[in-house]
């Protein structure tokens, strides 16, 4: 097994050598030997990074991943080139209204300390699923695939790197609680014009009031109390039908014996 494939997992999935290596049960320093090829796996610890990066331990072995490709119109546009391949189309449309609701979000709560893209995952997760459960309506449409640490728009790469190259957002060197973060800030307001109503942009307004305090373990839990994350395959599309079985803890609907 390369060490370069270990290190290229851990980074496509936003984790830091830190977390990897409190897993493994291990100090960061003997984790980063690891990554350097100056230390082995034993066949427990890659049983437990592939239960970490949400692969099997043949995957692991074998160096194979999922690849992840994002097609916009007659565009084809590789987020991830990883192996096999699961393939997502995307509206010009959804995603041009996708980036107007994150610029929005990252011009109401991006500047707080404990907003990173994790953290971002997570608000666009739920902004998009409590919208489904309240009014039966996609809001953005994006696509979210199960992982360990909870619910990740697929499209969020293509969008953020495309906004970034425009100059429309600004990636800023961020620490968390002494980890290094991934943190985003906008350069031009939102577009409101791509919401399709006021009903839309108070729904965004209210799940950013009440999660965006949140840091990204404690949204990452929340979201793995929600049943469309629990029932969906690793590494698959959560179906946004399955909100209609949430229970107590993360349902927003209030039904009644006609519902």
């Amino acid at each position: 097994m390369k060490s370069e494939f270990i290190k290229l997992l851990r980074e496509r999935r936003n984790l830091n050598q830190s977390y990897v290596a409190d897993c493994l049960g291990l100090s960061r320093q003997t984790y980063g030997l690891i990554e350097n090829g100056e230390r082995d796996l034993t066949i427990t610890e890659a049983r437990i990074l592939a239960d970490i990066f949400g692969i099997s331990l043949q995957n692991l072995l074998d160096e194979k991943d999922v690849r992840i490709v994002v097609e916009i119109e007659n565009e084809t546009m590789i987020s991830e080139k990883q192996e096999p391949e699961m393939r997502i189309s995307v509206p010009q449309r959804n995603i041009d209204k996708f980036k107007e609701v994150l610029i929005y979000i990252l011009s109401k709560v991006g500047a707080k300390p404990n907003v990173g893209e994790t953290v971002l995952y997570k608000l666009l997760y739920f902004i998009d699923f409590d919208f489904y459960e309240k009014f039966e309506e996609q809001l953005t449409g994006a696509t979210y695939i199960k992982n360990n640490h909870g619910p990740t728009p697929v499209e969020f790469r293509t969008i953020i790197d495309q906004a970034i190259a425009d100059g429309e957002i600004v990636r800023v060197p961020s620490k968390y609680f002494g980890r290094d973060q991934k943190k985003y800030l906008p350069v031009r307001d939102p577009d409101l014009t791509k919401l399709k109503d006021a009903r839309e942009l108070k729904h965004i307004d209210e799940v950013l009031a009440r999660l965006s305090d949140f840091n990204a373990s404690e949204l990452s839990a929340i979201s793995h109390e929600d049943v469309p994350w629990i029932i969906a395959e690793n590494l698959k599309p959560i179906d946004y039908e399955a909100v209609f079985y949430r229970t107590a803890k993360t349902a927003v609907r209030h039904y009644d014996d006609r519902d």
